[in-house]
């Protein structure tokens, strides 16, 4: 069975995100959506927010599952049993970062792959960042996120008014 862990900050899952899932849940057999708590970004959702939101997200996906990471990524691969790690790359900026992550995680656990996907051409350019800071400025992020998110990001500002 082949295991692959997809981590990532999801604050929030985007349609980029959810289109790197549906096409890696027809390369893998299993694939663990690993939230991060990433307490450095300060995150505006709290982990079991992200956690949610994504399993509400993917529910059409069954072979993928959504767990917290609140640990050392390269260990978190190696307890859940997983190959590897996926990675998404929306443009050539991003290439520069994971190259430089995948090859600490390859020194930190020479075991552990790092597998790379591309978005469709219609998501490369959207990202959490970008959701969040349209949201707060009342814009609508409807076409970014699945609906469960976009309630989620209206209801969080609304909130802060």
């Amino acid at each position: 069975m082949k295991k692959i862990v997809y981590p990532g900050t999801f604050d929030p899952i985007t349609n980029g995100h959810i289109d790197i899932l549906e096409r890696a849940s027809k390369l893998f057999d299993r694939i663990i959506l690993a939230v991060a708590t990433s307490k450095r970004k300060h995150p505006l959702f709290k982990v079991d927010e992200r956690v949610q939101l994504a399993k509400d997200a993917i529910k059409h996906l069954d072979n993928v599952v959504v767990r917290p990471l609140d640990y050392l990524l390269v260990n978190f691969v190696r307890d859940c049993s997983a190959d590897g790690i996926l990675r998404g790359l929306r443009a050539v900026s991003d290439f520069e970062y994971e190259f430089q992550l995948a090859n600490m995680n390859r020194a930190l656990s020479p075991e552990v792959e790092s597998v790379f996907l591309t978005p469709a051409e219609q998501f490369a350019y959207i990202s959490s960042s970008l959701v969040r800071e349209i949201s707060s400025l009342n814009g609508d992020v409807s076409k970014f996120v699945p609906p469960n998110v976009s309630d989620a990001l209206i209801k969080k500002f609304q909130s802060e008014c």
